[in-house]
Protein backbone atom coordinates (compact mmCIF):
# COMPACT_ATOMS: atom_id res chain seq x y z
CA UNK A 1 0.00 0.00 0.00
CA UNK A 2 2.85 2.29 1.08
CA UNK A 3 4.74 1.49 -2.71
CA UNK A 4 1.02 2.34 -3.83
CA UNK A 5 0.84 5.48 -2.17
CA UNK A 6 4.48 6.47 -3.44
CA UNK A 7 3.09 5.76 -6.85
CA UNK A 8 0.47 8.15 -7.02
CA UNK A 9 1.95 10.55 -5.48
CA UNK A 10 4.99 10.67 -8.08
CA UNK A 11 2.23 10.35 -10.54
CA UNK A 12 0.70 13.43 -8.70
CA UNK A 13 3.85 14.78 -8.46
CA UNK A 14 4.93 14.34 -12.58
CA UNK A 15 1.34 15.67 -13.67
CA UNK A 16 2.00 18.78 -11.43
CA UNK A 17 5.53 20.07 -12.73
CA UNK A 18 4.14 19.30 -16.89
CA UNK A 19 1.42 21.84 -15.75
CA UNK A 20 4.07 23.84 -14.37
CA UNK A 21 6.05 23.83 -17.44
CA UNK A 22 3.05 24.02 -20.07
CA UNK A 23 2.42 26.90 -17.75
CA UNK A 24 6.22 28.04 -18.16
CA UNK A 25 6.38 27.68 -21.49
CA UNK A 26 3.27 29.80 -22.74
CA UNK A 27 4.70 32.35 -20.44
CA UNK A 28 8.05 32.20 -22.46
CA UNK A 29 5.54 32.61 -25.54
CA UNK A 30 4.43 36.02 -24.25
CA UNK A 31 7.73 37.08 -22.73
CA UNK A 32 10.43 36.84 -25.63
CA UNK A 33 12.96 38.54 -23.80
CA UNK A 34 12.17 36.11 -20.77
CA UNK A 35 12.63 33.31 -23.60
CA UNK A 36 15.89 34.30 -24.86
CA UNK A 37 17.47 34.84 -21.08
CA UNK A 38 16.54 31.45 -20.25
CA UNK A 39 17.70 30.04 -23.21
CA UNK A 40 20.91 31.63 -22.44
CA UNK A 41 21.17 30.34 -18.90
CA UNK A 42 20.22 26.78 -20.15
CA UNK A 43 18.12 25.61 -17.42
CA UNK A 44 15.29 27.39 -15.49
CA UNK A 45 17.18 27.16 -12.51
CA UNK A 46 20.34 28.96 -14.17
CA UNK A 47 17.28 31.73 -14.87
CA UNK A 48 16.30 32.55 -11.90
CA UNK A 49 19.41 32.44 -10.11
CA UNK A 50 20.25 35.25 -12.88
CA UNK A 51 17.42 37.12 -11.93
CA UNK A 52 18.50 36.55 -8.14
CA UNK A 53 21.90 37.57 -8.70
CA UNK A 54 20.77 40.68 -11.09
CA UNK A 55 18.12 41.86 -8.28
CA UNK A 56 21.26 41.55 -5.36
CA UNK A 57 23.06 43.83 -8.04
CA UNK A 58 20.71 46.33 -8.15
CA UNK A 59 19.44 45.91 -4.74
CA UNK A 60 23.36 47.02 -3.94
CA UNK A 61 23.67 49.81 -6.43
CA UNK A 62 20.24 50.94 -4.73
CA UNK A 63 21.39 53.45 -2.61
CA UNK A 64 23.86 55.66 -4.62
CA UNK A 65 21.58 55.49 -7.63
CA UNK A 66 18.47 57.77 -6.70
CA UNK A 67 20.10 60.80 -5.52
CA UNK A 68 22.38 60.62 -8.94
CA UNK A 69 19.48 60.35 -11.03
CA UNK A 70 17.34 63.30 -9.09
CA UNK A 71 20.19 65.64 -9.91
CA UNK A 72 20.76 64.66 -13.17
CA UNK A 73 17.47 64.61 -14.12
CA UNK A 74 16.86 68.05 -12.91
CA UNK A 75 19.68 69.52 -14.64
CA UNK A 76 18.35 68.00 -17.52
CA UNK A 77 15.23 69.61 -16.64
CA UNK A 78 16.65 73.28 -15.97
CA UNK A 79 18.46 73.06 -19.09
CA UNK A 80 14.92 72.11 -21.33
CA UNK A 81 13.30 75.37 -19.75
CA UNK A 82 16.18 77.43 -19.96
CA UNK A 83 16.22 78.00 -16.11
CA UNK A 84 20.07 78.05 -15.61
CA UNK A 85 21.84 76.84 -12.58
CA UNK A 86 19.84 76.40 -9.48
CA UNK A 87 22.29 75.22 -6.91
CA UNK A 88 20.02 73.49 -3.66
CA UNK A 89 22.06 75.54 -1.63
CA UNK A 90 20.98 78.96 -3.19
CA UNK A 91 18.86 81.07 -0.48
CA UNK A 92 15.32 81.96 -2.17
CA UNK A 93 13.92 83.32 1.11
CA UNK A 94 11.93 86.53 0.63
CA UNK A 95 12.68 85.93 -3.27
CA UNK A 96 10.63 86.59 -5.96
CA UNK A 97 9.47 83.66 -8.24
CA UNK A 98 11.08 83.55 -11.58
CA UNK A 99 9.13 83.60 -14.55
CA UNK A 100 8.16 80.87 -16.42
CA UNK A 101 10.13 81.22 -19.87
CA UNK A 102 8.33 79.94 -22.85
CA UNK A 103 10.05 79.09 -25.84
CA UNK A 104 9.46 80.92 -29.42
CA UNK A 105 7.87 79.02 -32.15
CA UNK A 106 8.86 78.98 -35.85
CA UNK A 107 6.30 81.18 -38.25
CA UNK A 108 5.13 80.11 -41.80
CA UNK A 109 7.25 83.30 -43.02
CA UNK A 110 10.13 83.30 -40.84
CA UNK A 111 12.22 82.17 -44.11
CA UNK A 112 11.12 84.70 -46.56
CA UNK A 113 13.72 87.93 -47.09
CA UNK A 114 12.87 90.19 -44.30
CA UNK A 115 13.43 94.58 -45.76
CA UNK A 116 15.38 96.17 -42.95
CA UNK A 117 16.02 99.88 -44.54
CA UNK A 118 19.34 101.60 -43.96
CA UNK A 119 17.81 105.02 -44.54
CA UNK A 120 14.26 104.63 -41.65
CA UNK A 121 15.85 105.01 -38.47
CA UNK A 122 14.05 103.70 -35.76
CA UNK A 123 12.68 105.12 -32.93
CA UNK A 124 13.29 103.33 -29.69
CA UNK A 125 11.72 104.20 -26.80
CA UNK A 126 12.52 101.85 -23.44
CA UNK A 127 9.74 100.70 -21.14
CA UNK A 128 8.30 103.29 -17.94
CA UNK A 129 7.88 99.63 -15.64
CA UNK A 130 10.50 97.72 -14.34
CA UNK A 131 9.78 94.15 -15.75
CA UNK A 132 9.08 92.37 -11.91
CA UNK A 133 7.35 94.58 -10.18
CA UNK A 134 5.63 96.67 -12.81
CA UNK A 135 6.31 100.08 -10.56
CA UNK A 136 7.67 102.73 -11.91
CA UNK A 137 11.09 104.88 -10.58
CA UNK A 138 12.91 106.54 -13.66
CA UNK A 139 16.20 107.14 -11.62
CA UNK A 140 16.81 103.96 -10.33
CA UNK A 141 15.87 101.68 -13.45
CA UNK A 142 18.18 99.78 -15.70
CA UNK A 143 17.35 99.09 -19.19
CA UNK A 144 18.41 96.31 -21.06
CA UNK A 145 20.66 97.10 -23.80
CA UNK A 146 19.53 94.36 -26.32
CA UNK A 147 15.66 94.52 -25.68
CA UNK A 148 13.43 97.56 -24.45
CA UNK A 149 12.28 96.00 -20.80
CA UNK A 150 13.96 97.93 -18.21
CA UNK A 151 14.51 96.78 -13.92
CA UNK A 152 15.15 98.27 -10.55
CA UNK A 153 18.53 96.61 -8.97
CA UNK A 154 16.58 95.40 -5.89
CA UNK A 155 13.89 93.48 -8.12
CA UNK A 156 16.92 92.03 -9.94
CA UNK A 157 18.22 91.02 -6.27
CA UNK A 158 15.18 89.39 -4.92
CA UNK A 159 14.98 87.32 -8.25
CA UNK A 160 18.07 85.61 -7.39
CA UNK A 161 19.75 87.18 -11.09
CA UNK A 162 21.88 89.57 -9.50
CA UNK A 163 24.47 88.76 -6.53
CA UNK A 164 26.77 91.14 -5.02
CA UNK A 165 29.72 91.17 -6.68
CA UNK A 166 27.73 91.91 -9.77
CA UNK A 167 25.72 94.73 -8.51
CA UNK A 168 28.66 97.70 -9.42
CA UNK A 169 29.53 95.49 -13.26
CA UNK A 170 25.65 96.46 -13.46
CA UNK A 171 25.58 99.88 -12.35
CA UNK A 172 28.35 100.57 -14.49
CA UNK A 173 27.47 99.53 -17.40
CA UNK A 174 23.49 100.01 -17.74
CA UNK A 175 23.20 103.31 -19.00
CA UNK A 176 26.80 103.72 -20.90
CA UNK A 177 27.16 103.11 -24.05
CA UNK A 178 28.40 99.33 -24.03
CA UNK A 179 25.15 98.59 -21.73
CA UNK A 180 23.92 95.21 -19.84
CA UNK A 181 21.87 92.24 -21.51
CA UNK A 182 18.78 91.44 -18.93
CA UNK A 183 18.52 87.61 -18.06
CA UNK A 184 16.59 87.12 -21.37
CA UNK A 185 18.78 88.24 -23.86
CA UNK A 186 21.76 86.91 -21.71
CA UNK A 187 20.46 83.42 -22.63
CA UNK A 188 21.50 82.62 -26.01
CA UNK A 189 19.82 79.32 -25.49
CA UNK A 190 16.33 80.88 -25.27
CA UNK A 191 15.63 81.64 -28.56
CA UNK A 192 16.10 77.68 -29.21
CA UNK A 193 12.36 76.64 -30.04
CA UNK A 194 11.41 73.21 -28.29
CA UNK A 195 11.71 70.78 -31.32
CA UNK A 196 15.95 72.84 -31.63
CA UNK A 197 16.41 72.15 -27.70
CA UNK A 198 15.50 68.88 -27.78
CA UNK A 199 17.60 68.16 -30.78
CA UNK A 200 20.55 69.94 -29.13
CA UNK A 201 19.69 68.07 -25.67
CA UNK A 202 19.81 64.94 -27.74
CA UNK A 203 23.72 65.74 -28.93
CA UNK A 204 24.64 66.85 -25.72
CA UNK A 205 23.09 63.41 -24.16
CA UNK A 206 24.90 61.09 -26.79
CA UNK A 207 28.08 62.53 -26.14
CA UNK A 208 28.19 62.36 -22.58
CA UNK A 209 28.18 65.89 -21.66
CA UNK A 210 26.82 66.56 -18.37
CA UNK A 211 25.12 69.89 -17.62
CA UNK A 212 26.40 72.66 -15.39
CA UNK A 213 29.14 71.16 -15.67
CA UNK A 214 32.91 72.79 -16.69
CA UNK A 215 34.50 71.74 -19.83
CA UNK A 216 38.42 71.43 -20.27
CA UNK A 217 39.88 71.70 -23.89
CA UNK A 218 40.17 67.82 -24.00
CA UNK A 219 36.62 67.80 -22.89
CA UNK A 220 35.71 70.48 -26.12
CA UNK A 221 37.74 68.90 -28.72
CA UNK A 222 36.25 65.37 -27.54
CA UNK A 223 32.21 66.62 -28.02
CA UNK A 224 34.04 68.29 -31.25
CA UNK A 225 35.10 65.87 -32.54
CA UNK A 226 31.89 63.43 -31.81
CA UNK A 227 29.86 66.25 -33.21
CA UNK A 228 31.30 66.12 -36.42
CA UNK A 229 31.70 62.59 -36.65
CA UNK A 230 27.77 62.79 -36.60
CA UNK A 231 27.08 65.05 -38.81
CA UNK A 232 29.50 64.20 -41.69
CA UNK A 233 30.14 60.75 -40.61
CA UNK A 234 34.22 61.12 -41.28
CA UNK A 235 36.67 62.34 -39.27
CA UNK A 236 37.81 66.11 -38.07
CA UNK A 237 40.24 67.26 -40.29
CA UNK A 238 43.50 69.21 -38.50
CA UNK A 239 42.77 72.45 -39.47
CA UNK A 240 39.15 72.29 -38.05
CA UNK A 241 40.50 71.19 -34.55
CA UNK A 242 42.78 74.40 -34.74
CA UNK A 243 40.24 76.45 -35.09
CA UNK A 244 37.83 74.47 -32.27
CA UNK A 245 40.72 75.05 -30.22
CA UNK A 246 41.11 78.61 -31.12
CA UNK A 247 37.06 78.36 -30.14
CA UNK A 248 37.63 77.36 -26.67
CA UNK A 249 40.30 80.05 -26.41
CA UNK A 250 37.74 82.45 -27.36
CA UNK A 251 35.53 81.17 -24.66
CA UNK A 252 38.15 81.18 -21.84
CA UNK A 253 39.13 84.83 -21.80
CA UNK A 254 40.57 84.58 -18.26
CA UNK A 255 42.70 81.47 -19.28
CA UNK A 256 41.11 79.44 -16.46
CA UNK A 257 41.76 76.26 -18.32
CA UNK A 258 38.43 75.95 -18.49
CA UNK A 259 34.94 77.09 -20.09
CA UNK A 260 31.52 77.73 -18.11
CA UNK A 261 28.57 75.62 -18.89
CA UNK A 262 26.55 79.06 -19.68
CA UNK A 263 29.20 80.40 -22.20
CA UNK A 264 29.34 76.51 -23.47
CA UNK A 265 25.69 76.16 -23.60
CA UNK A 266 25.45 79.96 -25.49
CA UNK A 267 28.16 79.08 -28.57
CA UNK A 268 26.02 75.66 -28.74
CA UNK A 269 23.06 77.32 -28.91
CA UNK A 270 24.26 80.25 -31.79
CA UNK A 271 25.88 77.22 -33.83
CA UNK A 272 22.62 74.95 -33.75
CA UNK A 273 20.51 78.37 -35.11
CA UNK A 274 23.35 78.42 -37.41
CA UNK A 275 23.07 74.79 -38.94
CA UNK A 276 19.08 74.92 -38.46
CA UNK A 277 18.14 78.63 -39.66
CA UNK A 278 18.16 80.44 -43.08
CA UNK A 279 19.95 83.79 -42.55
CA UNK A 280 16.05 85.97 -43.16
CA UNK A 281 15.36 83.73 -40.03
CA UNK A 282 18.02 84.98 -38.19
CA UNK A 283 17.51 88.22 -39.01
CA UNK A 284 13.80 88.05 -37.59
CA UNK A 285 16.08 87.64 -34.32
CA UNK A 286 17.20 90.99 -33.89
CA UNK A 287 15.36 93.93 -31.71
CA UNK A 288 15.53 97.27 -32.70
CA UNK A 289 18.34 98.41 -30.83
CA UNK A 290 20.64 95.84 -32.38
CA UNK A 291 18.71 97.02 -35.64
CA UNK A 292 20.42 100.44 -34.40
CA UNK A 293 23.42 99.44 -34.05
CA UNK A 294 24.06 97.75 -36.98
CA UNK A 295 23.18 100.88 -39.08
CA UNK A 296 25.36 102.99 -37.58
CA UNK A 297 28.32 100.54 -37.79
CA UNK A 298 27.72 100.68 -41.56
CA UNK A 299 27.18 104.52 -41.72
CA UNK A 300 30.52 105.04 -40.16
CA UNK A 301 32.22 102.03 -42.54
CA UNK A 302 30.71 103.90 -45.25
CA UNK A 303 33.03 106.63 -46.01
CA UNK A 304 32.02 107.96 -49.25
CA UNK A 305 28.00 107.18 -48.56
CA UNK A 306 27.55 105.30 -51.41
CA UNK A 307 25.88 102.33 -49.97
CA UNK A 308 28.88 99.86 -50.07
CA UNK A 309 31.53 98.81 -48.06
CA UNK A 310 34.85 97.04 -48.58
CA UNK A 311 34.83 93.06 -47.30
CA UNK A 312 37.61 93.32 -45.11
CA UNK A 313 35.58 96.61 -43.78
CA UNK A 314 32.24 93.96 -43.06
CA UNK A 315 34.68 91.01 -41.74
CA UNK A 316 36.41 93.56 -39.66
CA UNK A 317 33.06 94.98 -38.11
CA UNK A 318 32.45 91.20 -36.88
CA UNK A 319 34.70 91.25 -34.41
CA UNK A 320 33.64 94.60 -33.15
CA UNK A 321 30.23 93.32 -31.91
CA UNK A 322 32.67 91.97 -28.59
CA UNK A 323 34.27 93.16 -25.87
CA UNK A 324 31.56 94.45 -24.04
CA UNK A 325 32.97 95.30 -20.72
CA UNK A 326 34.39 98.95 -21.13
CA UNK A 327 33.72 101.15 -19.05
CA UNK A 328 34.53 104.08 -21.13
CA UNK A 329 32.89 103.41 -24.63
CA UNK A 330 33.04 106.32 -26.67
CA UNK A 331 30.31 107.27 -29.57
CA UNK A 332 29.26 105.37 -32.24
CA UNK A 333 29.10 108.00 -34.98
CA UNK A 334 32.55 108.36 -35.82
CA UNK A 335 34.09 105.51 -37.04
CA UNK A 336 34.81 101.90 -37.11
CA UNK A 337 36.84 101.70 -34.12
CA UNK A 338 34.15 103.75 -31.70
CA UNK A 339 31.43 101.64 -32.65
CA UNK A 340 33.28 98.62 -30.18
CA UNK A 341 36.13 97.54 -28.93
CA UNK A 342 38.03 95.11 -30.68
CA UNK A 343 38.86 91.18 -29.61
CA UNK A 344 42.53 91.01 -28.62
CA UNK A 345 42.63 88.09 -31.42
CA UNK A 346 41.18 90.22 -34.20
CA UNK A 347 43.47 90.57 -36.98
CA UNK A 348 42.29 94.32 -37.13
CA UNK A 349 43.21 94.71 -33.24
CA UNK A 350 46.10 97.81 -32.94
CA UNK A 351 47.35 95.16 -30.09
CA UNK A 352 50.64 94.63 -32.50
CA UNK A 353 52.68 96.69 -34.85
CA UNK A 354 52.57 93.26 -37.53
CA UNK A 355 48.38 93.38 -37.53
CA UNK A 356 49.29 97.30 -38.51
CA UNK A 357 51.19 96.11 -41.20
CA UNK A 358 49.17 93.54 -42.75
CA UNK A 359 45.76 95.31 -42.71
CA UNK A 360 46.29 97.14 -45.54
CA UNK A 361 47.39 94.79 -47.87
CA UNK A 362 44.07 92.78 -46.53
CA UNK A 363 42.00 95.87 -47.78
CA UNK A 364 44.11 95.73 -51.13
CA UNK A 365 43.42 91.83 -51.76
CA UNK A 366 39.72 92.32 -50.57
CA UNK A 367 38.82 95.61 -52.39
CA UNK A 368 37.58 94.21 -55.54
CA UNK A 369 34.41 93.19 -53.88
CA UNK A 370 32.04 95.59 -52.01
CA UNK A 371 29.24 94.61 -49.69
CA UNK A 372 25.88 96.34 -49.66
CA UNK A 373 23.83 97.13 -46.52
CA UNK A 374 21.56 93.58 -47.16
CA UNK A 375 24.55 91.16 -47.74
CA UNK A 376 26.27 93.50 -44.19
CA UNK A 377 22.99 92.26 -42.14
CA UNK A 378 23.30 88.98 -43.03
CA UNK A 379 27.08 88.23 -42.78
CA UNK A 380 26.98 89.90 -39.42
CA UNK A 381 24.07 89.36 -38.04
CA UNK A 382 24.97 85.69 -36.31
CA UNK A 383 27.63 87.54 -34.21
CA UNK A 384 25.02 90.50 -33.59
CA UNK A 385 23.32 87.70 -31.76
CA UNK A 386 26.18 85.99 -30.11
CA UNK A 387 27.38 88.86 -28.83
CA UNK A 388 24.16 89.36 -26.56
CA UNK A 389 25.43 87.65 -23.33
CA UNK A 390 27.18 89.41 -20.32
CA UNK A 391 29.99 86.98 -20.71
CA UNK A 392 33.83 88.30 -21.26
CA UNK A 393 33.84 85.52 -23.44
CA UNK A 394 33.73 85.16 -27.51
CA UNK A 395 30.39 82.76 -28.15
CA UNK A 396 31.20 82.74 -31.93
CA UNK A 397 34.80 83.16 -32.72
CA UNK A 398 35.37 85.88 -35.90
CA UNK A 399 37.00 84.38 -38.72
CA UNK A 400 40.22 85.76 -39.56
Amino acid sequence: MGVLMSRRQTVEKVQKVSLAVSAFKDGLKEQPSTRRRAEGGGSRRGTLEQEVQEGEEEASAGPSQPDETSASKAAWERLRDGRGVEPEEFDRANRFTPPAFIRPKRELHDDEPLDISLEQREQVLNDEMCEICEVWTAESLFPCRICTRVYHDGCLRRMGYLQNDSTVEVTETAHTETGWSCYYCDNLNLLLTEEEMYSLMETLHQCKIIPETCLTLDDFLHYKHLVHKQQFEKPMAEAQEEQATLQFSALDPDKKGHIEWHDFLSHESIQLLLKLRPQNALLRLLTAKERERARATFLALDQDNDGFIGEGECHQAQHTWFRKHQKETPSCNVSISHVGPMSESSPASSASGKSQEKTPLAKEKEEPRTVDWPAFLRENVAYILAARPNSAALHLQPQA
